[in-house]
């Protein structure tokens, strides 16, 4: 269990790592040049690369290494009635209330309850209209005609359509209980409030597993999943003192669930939910089979063909939140003597001055760029060489390529967008066939084969340690 912080320890805010995103070429504002659209992102270079990783990464670890979990890629339009079954078109809301004077919009629950008593705006102290429900589904209409036939909803959330396939995947793979349906998909969910850049946003992208198990046996497994999430985020390189474990109360818990934990990062603005862990015991199969008239029981032929409604175990976690977390964990500054590669290759420091340098510290597994390629010089073939390195790399590894500038300059974008290797080709590589390897977190430099670079780089990542 996690050491208990009062704040955000670093030197990470929200402003920073905003800036940088845009920066670096990892976030952009959806539709900046019209002002921007509120509660959308767009994903640029080196974001959709983390991204990706970020996605690989728990897909490998929710089916890759387990026997018995297979994925899913469910529609993003789903049957109406769906969403009547699963609860969402009648509790799926948030309290909303509007200021008459300046207009602006809040969630009830968010604002002081001072406020809330006397209706006073917290902006501006104008009168506060009564709270009234507000759900959050985008609703569209489906087919030609735009009547109350043709309603159809962007889905809030991508376990509805693990729930609606639980059969036709024990049919097709022959799965028996204990067994999970792992998916990433888009969600849509019409906030009230966006706001701490992509923490809350509008459109976004989910990662859950949902694990189906006998009734009774769902405590066991409940904690034995509990046990598996706090492990994997380890296990990513997190700084395990900025998670800890907070259990849904009684005001907390949602209709479908017998207990729910919540791991919450320590974001730049606090304490925040990452992932949910929850119980939700057989509600949704039960409500789908009274909403479908199709029969979902589970049938145990190793067991007299007993039937049951299987309870469910649920771990959900979003992807973009995901990659705010990395962001904000792998950020960090620090004061350094300043590297300036010698010209005839030595790879010693050239002088003892001091600046600073921003560097985000990925785990070398989810960085956008893995190796970056330097060449000391543009001319007398050394950018001929780095180019045919950097080729050689390619297949096993995402490559970046920088001739422009000095040296040191080079390193520090580097450090910048988190690449945890770069390799330097100078004039003593043309002569021995030797390169330097630089190490982004300990800016160590050591001169190795260029022939063993890619076993030498393997080695490296797989034995990666943050410090």
């Amino acid at each position: 269990m996690a050491e208990e912080l009062t704040e955000y320890q670093g030197p990470a805010t929200m402003e920073k790592i905003t800036s940088l995103a845009k920066r670096r070429g990892f976030v952009f504002q959806s539709s900046e040049i019209y002002g921007g659209q509120n509660g959308a992102w767009d994903y640029g270079p080196l974001g959709i690369e983390l991204k990706n990783r970020i996605a690989q990464a728990w897909w490998k670890e929710m089916t890759r290494l387990h026997d018995n979990i297979v994925g899913l890629d469910a529609a993003i339009l789903m049957h109406p009635r769906t969403w009547e079954a699963s609860g969402h078109v009648e509790n799926f809301t948030d309290p909303l209330v509007d200021c008459k004077k300046c207009k602006s919009r809040f969630r009830a629950d968010q604002i002081p309850e001072e406020n809330l008593a006397g209706k006073k705006c917290p902006e501006c102290g104008g009168e506060l209209t009564d709270t009234r429900k507000f759900n959050l589904m985008f609703s569209t209409h489906i087919g030609p005609a735009e009547d109350s036939a043709s309603v159809i909803y962007l889905r809030p959330e991508t376990a509805q359509g693990i729930y609606v396939n639980y059969k036709n995947i024990i049919q097709s793979n022959r799965m028996k209980i204990p067994f999970g349906i792992a998916q990433i998909g888009k969600a849509f969910r019409n906030e009230i409030v966006t706001k701490n850049f992509i923490f809350r946003t509008c459109e976004f992208e989910q990662m859950e597993m949902q694990f189906f198990v006998q009734p009774g046996s769902d405590e066991q497994w409940f904690n034995t999943w509990k046990e598996r999430r706090w492990a994997y985020y380890e296990k990513l390189g997190v700084r395990m003192n900025h998670l800890r474990w907070h259990r849904h109360g009684p005001d907390e818990l949602a209709h479908y669930a017998k207990d729910a934990y919540d791991i919450e990062y320590a974001f730049p603005m606090g304490w925040r939910e990452l992932e949910g862990v929850h119980n939700r015991t057989n509600y949704d199969l039960s409500r789908h089979t009274q909403y479908s008239g199709k029969d979902l029981q589970y049938i145990d032929q190793e067991n007299n063909n007993n039937r049951y409604i299987p309870f469910i175990i649920e771990t959900s976690a979003g992807l973009t939140r995901n990659l705010l977390m990395i962001l904000c964990d792998a950020y960090d500054e620090e004061k350094i003597a300043s590297e300036k590669k010698a010209v005839d290759g030595s790879g010693e420091s050239a002088n003892d001055s001091e600046e600073w340098r921003t560097v985000l510290r990925f785990h070398p597994s989810l960085a956008p760029v893995t190796v970056a390629v330097l060449p000391l010089m543009k001319k007398d073939g050394l950018a001929e060489l780095a180019g045919e390195i950097r080729s050689e790399l390619k297949e096993d590894f995402a490559t970046d390529y920088d001739q422009a500038g000095a040296i040191g300059r080079r390193y520090r974008r580097q450090d910048e967008a988190g690449t945890p290797f770069c390799i330097t080709v100078d004039y003593q590589s043309k002569d021995d066939g030797t390169v330097t390897l630089r190490f982004r977190d300990s800016m160590e430099q050591v001169r190795i084969p260029r022939a063993g670079l890619t076993a030498r780089l393997r080695d490296e990542i797989k034995a990666y340690k943050r410090v």
